[in-house]
């Protein structure tokens, strides 16, 4: 009787054992599985705007109509892009304004004043930011981090527009703009719109719409031919004031 009973008790004891055992091991599974899902869900705003880059890495050119904001100015028109810096803006308003740059040379229509204006830059105009080489001078030269948290928020309050905002502070003084606020399209990781602080605590603002990539765009869109009546101004820039 003995020896049943104390067969009877580790076998009991064994059944409990290997029970906590399962249990524990399923806990640590299910533990793990949520560590890992939880881990893939946490993605820094460094990563966030990698991301962005790499999409951006994969167009050579793309066409959109863009809003500029600048102060209390508003302009709008068809913007055209060809990687690396190819850039051109047709406006449709003020209606017949035209801005081209071509990587070195800027230039600028003034319909008002039938006036071609012309520089060569070095640095390229705020709209290219939207392009993988302006995002790659944004990740040297600024700090990213999410404007209020990594989940889509809507673009303006009140919107039902949703997109995922970046802020972007200056790593240096030597930055034009103190702070950008970049929002994303969370599903194509296309920028939406670019908002820059000036150090001079002004405000530029550019909204991109209908973005279409990948079209053959020819170099020759970024030729362009001034009207004959207009006046030139080569070096605008650095004129003395007439």
């Amino acid at each position: 009787m003995r020896a049943r009973q104390l067969v009877t008790q580790v076998k009991r004891g064994f059944m409990r054992n290997y029970a906590v055992r399962i249990a524990l091991s399923a806990a640590l599974c299910c533990a793990g599985g949520l560590f890992q899902l939880y881990a893939q869900e946490i993605v820094t705003a460094e990563r966030y705007l990698e991301s962005v880059s790499q999409v951006y890495g994969g167009i050579k050119d793309y066409e959109a109509r863009v809003a500029i904001r600048s102060g209390s100015s508003d302009m709008r028109g068809n913007l055209s892009f060809l990687s690396p810096s190819f850039l051109r803006i047709d406006f449709t308003d003020p209606a017949e304004q035209v801005i081209v740059f071509n990587g070195d040379l800027l230039t600028v229509y003034l319909p008002g004043q039938r006036a071609v204006l012309s520089q060569a830059v070095a640095r390229r105009p705020g709209a290219s930011m939207a392009s993988a080489q302006g995002l790659n001078l944004l990740k040297r030269n600024y700090i990213p981090s999410f404007l209020s948290g990594p989940g889509p928020v809507p673009l303006d309050e009140g919107s039902e527009e949703q997109v995922i905002k970046l802020r972007l502070t200056r790593r240096s003084v030597s930055e034009g703009f103190r702070e950008i606020i970049l929002s994303v399209n969370p599903e194509s990781r296309l920028i939406r719109r670019i908002e820059g602080r000036t150090i001079a605590e002004g405000t530029v603002r550019f909204d991109f719409a209908e973005v279409r990539t990948n079209l053959g765009i020819p170099e020759g869109r970024f030729i362009y031919d001034s009207p004959a009546s207009a006046f030139m101004y080569n070096d605008f820039l650095f004129r003395d004031n007439e």
